[in-house]
């Protein structure tokens, strides 16, 4: 176990006609490797221009990267082709890359049949619940076997309860499949319930607040985000994390 994501004074500022706009101001963090890790923080404070700059889709102005491994992106929204089936929408990354061979179809097979999709195989997006969606959305994400997830407020357009389910879904996979995540999201329930460690943002220009490690060590059933929201403990994050945001922060 070590440090797999390395960020060290990370600026990104955008010119437009109208001047500069100053999105990241030195933002430092690290990730370990196996570990869940979220950013939390208000809209526009850059979340997703982070990710953008650890895919290098963006060129940071100032600072440094550092990607311990292959990555695999999951977006806020499934973006399920309806004309495909499961099983093609799941293998399209693979025919992209051109490796979609007998090992990556076997992988595919088996997350497929551990979590509970493999008889949605030749079935259509439309015919899927919201939150099966995602589950599709994710094990495409791993179709590619990557050992870094992103995950971009992958639960945002779900409903309340789907949420929910769909949380402890995708915190089993992560953490059966060995994988290290980053999570973006704004809401401070799913970054406690999620995470290992929380980095909270400050409005633009972000800056990292503060850091929070989240340790449910003691609880007496299997951890799940969904038991985490449960205990007394899950409060006193909250309380303090509700401390760190100005309440104009969140939306």
């Amino acid at each position: 176990m070590g440090k797999i994501v390395e960020v060290n004074d990370l600026t990104k500022t955008f010119y437009t006609k109208d001047g500069e706009i100053r999105v990241l101001d030195h933002i430092n963090f690290h990730v370990e490797e196996g570990e869940i890790f979220s950013l939390l923080g208000p809209s526009g404070s850059g979340k997703s221009t982070i990710l953008n700059i650890l895919t290098k889709l963006l060129e940071p102005t100032e600072g440094t990267v550092t990607m311990g491994g292959t990555i695999g992106y999951m977006f806020q929204r499934d973006n399920l082709l309806d004309w495909r089936t499961i099983m093609d929408n799941i293998t399209i990354g693979l025919e992209i890359l051109k490796m979609k061979d007998k090992a990556s179809l076997d992988r595919i097979e088996r997350l497929l049949k551990t979590y509970g999709l493999w008889d949605f195989r030749n079935m259509y997006p439309k015919e899927l619940s919201g939150g099966m969606r995602q589950r599709v959305a994710l094990i495409r994400t791993l179709s590619v076997n990557p050992d870094i997830l992103l995950l971009d407020e992958p639960f945002s357009a779900l409903d309340y309860q789907t949420r929910l389910m769909v949380n402890d879904d995708v915190y089993k996979i992560i953490k059966n499949e060995n994988k290290t995540a980053i999570l973006v999201t704004h809401d401070i329930s799913e970054a406690i319930a999620m995470s290992d460690r929380i980095a909270v943002l400050s409005k633009r220009p972000s800056t990292i607040k503060s850091e929070h490690k989240i340790n449910f060590e003691d609880m007496e059933v299997e951890k799940t985000p969904f038991e985490c929201r449960k205990i007394p403990e899950f409060q006193k994050y909250f309380d303090i994390l509700w401390k760190e945001i100005d309440n104009n922060d969140i939306r």
